[in-house]
């Protein structure tokens, strides 16, 4: 991606950021045609890069969508992904913990559902849920049990750092061990959400999408905002940054999501598995074998000549002594 693009987007590490400072309509100059067209070049290259990262076996890509409702994940990764193996993919949408995932620390489900080497994961939502959410909501840190939080007036903003510090690290700790992990936060506009949520309601085929709760949820647009910008500010690292994704023309955000995996992967040494000589040789062999078992499938006399040919000269010998006695 060109830098003058990436700089409009990138929630530089080590800075202070608002949401408010990106832009949500930015379209880098793009008309719809051309940037459509630029995705689709960027699904056959990752379909490339994927195969090679699946053979070779080495490193493993994390991608984490975050964004308010309506902001188009779903469709996202619907049109990003379309054209990779889904053998080599899988994705994970968090939705509210389970009695089990409570009875232990909040990045023990996530870890559970890290990709293998090879492989492309997909969070749907993710751990930031527990600095995002449950920071709008400090009601739901409860639930957790965790030790000397046990009203609302005990989380406090070092309780916060901590939880950002703890998520850093794990994204380290992660990225050291071969993870490449790639965070778009999909910002969408009030109006926009406004806008979809409509057409939600308008539409019988997206009725299914709507919840009550989408409603009650805008009302804390301020606070969600607020979260989202510590969030940008406090774990937008050199290991995992974040990327601010403008989300009001789909068309744009599709295409710089796709754009921004394809160059992440292309930074990586992506290749096939190199042989060693005596594998190289075995496949020679193998090619010979299988040539020569074509060509006498097609011709079956081919593997009678020499058979034949010593026939006719001992039917030749043969007459030669009968001639003589």
């Amino acid at each position: 991606m060109q830098k003058d693009i990436l700089k409009k987007i990138l929630a530089k590490p080590g800075e202070k950021h608002k949401v408010s400072d990106f832009e949500t309509n930015y379209t880098a100059n793009l008309v719809k045609e051309k940037s459509t067209n630029l995705l689709e070049e960027n699904i056959q290259e990752l379909a490339v890069l994927q195969d090679k990262l699946y053979a070779q076996d080495r490193y493993s890509i994390l991608v984490i969508f975050q964004a308010m409702d309506a902001a188009g994940k779903d469709g996202t990764v619907k049109h990003v992904m379309s054209g990779i193996n889904p053998q080599g993919c899988q994705v994970y949408s968090f939705k509210q913990p389970s009695a089990e995932e409570l009875d232990h620390d909040y990045l023990w489900r996530i870890y559970r559902c890290l990709p293998e080497r090879g492989r492309i994961g997909i969070f749907n939502r993710s751990h930031y849920e527990d600095v995002l959410v449950a920071k709008v909501h400090p009601s739901i840190v409860l639930n957790g049990k965790l030790p000397k939080i046990n009203t609302i007036e005990d989380i406090s903003d070092k309780f916060w750092k901590k939880r950002y510090r703890q998520i850093n690290n794990m994204e380290r700790h992660l990225t050291e061990n071969g993870t490449i992990i790639i965070k778009f936060f999909l910002n969408v506009s009030k109006e926009e959400q406004k806008k979809r949520f409509l057409d939600r309601l308008d539409d019988e085929s997206k009725n299914w999408k709507f919840s009550a709760s989408d409603i009650k949820e805008s009302e804390y647009w301020d606070d969600y905002m607020k979260a989202y910008s510590d969030m940008l500010t406090y774990t937008s690292t050199e290991d995992a940054p974040w990327y601010v994704i403008p989300a009001d023309n789909k068309w744009f955000m599709r295409y710089a999501v796709g754009q921004i995996i394809c160059d992440r992967l292309q930074e990586i040494d992506l290749h096939y598995p190199i042989l060693s000589n005596a594998a190289k040789a075995e496949i020679e062999d193998a090619k010979r074998a299988f040539s020569d078992d074509l060509i006498i499938k097609k011709n079956p006399s081919a593997g009678r000549k020499t058979k034949q040919v010593k026939t006719l000269k001992d039917k030749r010998k043969s007459k030669k002594r009968r001639a003589t006695r």
